[in-house]
């Protein structure tokens, strides 16, 4: 097969590149406009083999999308490509807008218009897989709660609500213009290459440089993480076996608030880092409260039965061999991650509402 990955370079578009690329015998049309969480050298392993293409392509370009479908022709298409930091919709949800909704919509378009130049069979086989989150479901009250295939959409952020409605433009393309359309929702991923504006990667960086780690309100929000290598092999079982107009969840089987995912890294530089930074005696030390983030969903937890009873597939990392994995990427790739910070992005704080800096904005 040849699939189309939109956000290939981004951190779960990469692993899902490097899984196809090494462990199958399709070919990849790597996709991505390379925003600020775009890393090619996420993909330095893979980039010469031949059956793997780039293409920087903004999916809100319908022109250039369908260049791409006429020359490349692919057989399906993985779509991750969204901004998806959930800090950064608070504080500008219009770029959220323009690439989760509009560009969902100008990529069905662009897809519908050259699967119906397919012959029948082609058709038929041809998949466009929506790649989603849990968030779109809000937050789980009961402790027991899990959320399912037919949980109810309540976002809770700007960021969560552009997905919840690019998942319904998905659904409603293959209601309404038969286009064959799978999509998946999957708990929160973690692992190598990941930016580090996200909870684990960035309490690893801040805590070997000796900064704060900033825990949000008590620290007891609870997530079910998912290691990213696991959720790729899911991905691609769901897009080559997955049943059209299904809806698939995604979950590692691993609930942990998120104190106590600070504290694990904490514990595992212990270990591998004892040589702290100047004026650390322990790394536990550098956990810090501050005020919580606006409208955050205190509990995630996903019930992944159907992917495992109807695909066979199940998470093969447990938290602790996963976080540790992690860990050790961190360790050993500190020329990716510095190049990384070196960027536009230096560790600082997004998603303060606040009414003053409303007006602040507006008046500028």
């Amino acid at each position: 097969m040849k699939i189309l990955v939109t956000g290939g370079a981004g951190f779960i578009g990469s692993a899902v590149v490097r899984h196809i690329i090494n462990n199958t015998q399709d070919s990849v049309i790597n996709l991505d406009k390379l925003t600020y969480a775009g890393n090619l050298e996420s993909l330095s392993d893979v980039d010469s083999d031949e059956r793997y293409v780039f293409e920087q392509v903004d999916i809100c370009d319908g022109a250039e999308l369908d260049r791409v479908f006429s020359e490349h022709k692919p057989d399906a298409v993985m779509h991750l490509a969204a901004e998806s930091h959930v800090d950064r919709s608070i504080d500008g949800p219009a770029a959220f807008i323009e690439t989760n909704i509009v560009g969902t919509y100008t990529l069905l378009e662009a897809t519908r218009s050259y699967w119906n130049t397919l012959s029948d069979d082609k058709k038929q086989a041809f998949r466009f897989h929506h790649i989603s989150t849990d968030e779109v479901y809000g937050d789980l009250e009961g402790t027991d709660d899990l959320f399912t295939e037919t949980t109810s959409y309540e976002p809770s952020s700007p960021y969560s609500a552009s997905k919840a409605s690019s998942d319904h433009l998905v659904r409603a393309w293959l209601r309404t213009y038969g286009l064959p359309t799978i999509v998946t929702n999957c708990s929160n991923n973690y692992g190598p290459y990941h930016f580090p504006e996200k909870l684990i990667p960035l309490m690893i960086l801040n805590a070997l440089d000796g900064k704060s780690l900033p825990i949000y309100g008590n620290g007891m929000q609870i997530r079910d993480w998912l290691f990213v290598e696991d959720h790729a092999r899911a991905l691609y079982k769901v897009v080559t076996e997955g049943v059209v107009g299904e809806t698939y969840n995604i979950g590692g089987h691993n609930e942990k608030a998120n104190i106590d995912v600070v504290k694990t890294i904490c514990s595992l530089l212990e270990e591998l880092v004892p040589n702290k930074p100047e004026g650390v005696a322990q790394y536990l030390d550098l956990i810090t409260y501050v005020t919580d983030r606006p409208g955050h969903d205190v509990r995630y937890a996903i019930d992944a039965s159907k992917i495992e009873r109807e695909l066979g597939w199940k998470p093969e990392e447990t938290f602790e061999s996963g976080i540790r994995k992690t860990v050790e990427w961190y360790l050993d790739n500190k020329q990716w991650w510095s190049r990384v910070l070196d960027g536009s992005y230096a560790g600082e704080r997004l998603g303060v509402y606040s009414e003053s800096a409303v007006i602040e904005k507006e008046a500028k």
